[in-house]
């Protein structure tokens, strides 16, 4: 004879940890960019730790970019 299961509440369906309180979430701040056509890069840790910035990586990389040959832009 086995026991009975107990039916969960709808309350309680979930497990305490995978409930998500929304009235604390906070708004995007990349989504205005993104709709932008920017495009977001992961670094790793040893790149990211020579710049401090998203304004340093940009001007790195238009450096790099001006010193490429025409044909390779």
């Amino acid at each position: 004879m086995s026991t009975p299961k107990k039916q969960p509440s709808a309350r309680g369906a979930m497990r305490k940890e995978y409930r998500f309180d929304y009235s604390q979430a906070k708004p995007n701040r990349f989504a205005e960019k993104m709709s932008e056509g920017v495009v977001a890069v992961v670094l790793e840790p040893d790149v990211a730790a020579i710049f401090k910035s998203s304004k340093a990586v940009n001007a790195f990389l238009r450096s790099v970019i001006a010193a490429m040959p025409e044909s390779r832009r």
